[in-house]
């Protein structure tokens, strides 16, 4: 070491670096090799790869390793549960995707590891060889169990964040319901007027479409319990001693909190990523409810005044650099490109799943950019939806009461009360003349004023099925 810099030496031979860097010559390497994305491995993963390696370290220390020097131990569990708790990310410098099935980031974690215990003994990065990436940090260890696990754990721990974001807007969505129950107005289909409905309905049916995006997203945490941690390089704990690998996953599962369960077969869980392609279309599934949704009230917002103008979005900036007082339904076109985001994330992890050879797929850095930044990009699509959009909204009643009045798509709430041929001919009439259905029911004196009024309710027009008064001896 020298001033500022330090020299490390690998297989392929030497390299400078910083001397206080805490990554080391693999990290700088792969640095170096994969200029790919610019970002660096999702944050959830590095964490959850720090309780891994946590795990591993307690198990062999229980099994006797670093018995002769506890200070070595202690220093290595901090530096362990500092990663953990997101102290070391920055650290992490390797690109994202690369090549090696994730090895590139396993071995920066654990230079960074023993680095960061040097430092916490009082000694330089990289020097004295006291504590070692390899034979201390990745001990009875391989990227190809540890890096799977630690994709699992990230995912859980994504997963449940997912829940309670979409918890909370399915709730927003189901006070909206009740702020607009009593608002009839136009119900849809192929973008023509089809019958009467209420806002409060519509806003019913998206809470309960998110409602089961979250049952759906909550299973997933069922799915990825299941790790291969102990498997080692292909799934037959090659190098690991026997009680290693009956405990570690106990061990971790103590760590995380989270119910972990070492995988039957290891040799298959280690070859095959299948539950990721499952995970990932449980996430498309929600984000095309949140596409479909924010499509419903771009639309429900639409104008004001030239288009369907039935809903205020809140108004969070202007829309144009050239037109005047336009806003723009932003929010909602926003987590629609979050949702789109995410759906094509779901072709290229199953596609990057599918493409694994014999006993490893050398594609799981693509499958944790993907899924995790899915998991991530709905978490947050969701809170900004509730809270800068659906919590806002505010409907026009006038401009409701309006459409109901003039749209012949009202006529069929009169079929109780007239029947089919009577308000076929009201139909036609407004068709015709241009005047709204009321004014025509009145005037051919089929209903009263109170007759019409009762037929158009928010009771009336959400009852399920109806009433015939009109066809006598009927049971």
């Amino acid at each position: 070491m020298s001033g500022d810099t330090r020299q490390e030496r690998d297989l392929l031979g030497e390299m400078t670096l910083p001397g206080s860097a805490l990554y080391g010559i693999h990290a700088a390497r792969a640095r170096a090799n994969f200029p790919l994305t610019g970002r660096t491995p999702h944050p959830a993963l590095v964490r959850a790869y720090g309780d891994v390696k946590l795990a591993a370290l307690r198990v062999n220390r229980a099994l006797g390793w670093w018995s002769d020097d506890h200070g070595k131990f202690e220093a290595m569990e901090r530096a362990c549960s500092e990663m953990a708790s997101g102290l070391l990310d920055e650290h992490i410098v390797v690109d994202a995707l690369q090549g090696g099935a994730g090895t590139s980031t396993n071995q920066n974690v654990n230079e960074v590891l023993a680095n960061r215990a040097l430092q916490l003994l009082g000694l330089e990065p990289g020097v004295g060889g006291r504590v070692s990436p390899s034979e201390d940090l990745n001990l009875h260890q391989s990227t190809n169990d540890t890096y799977p696990t630690a994709m699992r754990v990230a995912a859980i721990r994504l997963v449940r964040e997912l829940e309670t974001e979409l918890v909370s807007l399915q709730e927003s969505f189901q006070v909206a319901e009740k702020r607009f129950s009593h608002v009839v107005k136009l119900g849809r289909t192929q973008m023509r007027d089809a019958v009467l409905t209420t806002l409060g309905r519509e806003m019913s049916a998206y809470a309960e479409a998110i409602n089961r995006d979250r049952w759906r997203v909550y299973k997933c945490e069922e799915r990825l319990r299941v790790v291969n941690l102990g498997g080692t390089a292909i799934g037959t704990g090659l190098a690991a001693p026997r009680d290693y690998i009956f405990r570690v996953v106990d061990e971790l599962r103590a760590i995380t909190g989270i119910g972990l369960a070492r995988a039957e077969n290891l040799v298959e869980a280690t070859q095959n990523a299948d539950v990721f392609v499952e995970v990932s279309g449980i996430l498309k599934a929600c984000a095309a409810s949140l596409h479909k949704i924010c499509t419903d009230l771009r639309l429900m917002s639409s104008g004001p005044e030239g288009g369907l103008g039935e809903i205020r979005l809140p108004a969070v900036q202007g829309g144009s650099s050239i037109m005047p007082g336009k806003v723009n339904p932003v929010i909602p076109e926003a987590v629609s490109q979050a949702a789109m985001l995410v759906m094509g994330h779901d072709v290229t992890i199953g596609f990057a799943c599918a493409s694994g050879s014999l006993e490893l797929n050398p594609f799981l850095p693509l499958v944790a950019h993907c899924l995790l930044e899915s998991l991530d990009l709905l978490a947050r699509a969701c809170r900004i939806l509730r809270e800068s959009c659906v919590e806002g909204i505010e409907a026009d009643e006038a401009r409701c009461r309006r459409h109901v009045e003039t749209s012949t798509a009202t006529v069929t709430a009169l079929l109780p009360a007239i029947g089919y041929d009577a308000a076929s001919e009201i139909a036609a009439e407004v068709q015709s003349s241009g005047r709204g259905v009321k004014e025509v029911a009145l005037d051919q004196g089929r209903l009263t004023e109170e007759e019409f009024e009762a037929l158009i309710t928010p009771e009336a027009v959400c009852r399920l099925g109806m009433p015939r008064p009109y066809e006598e001896g009927l049971p």
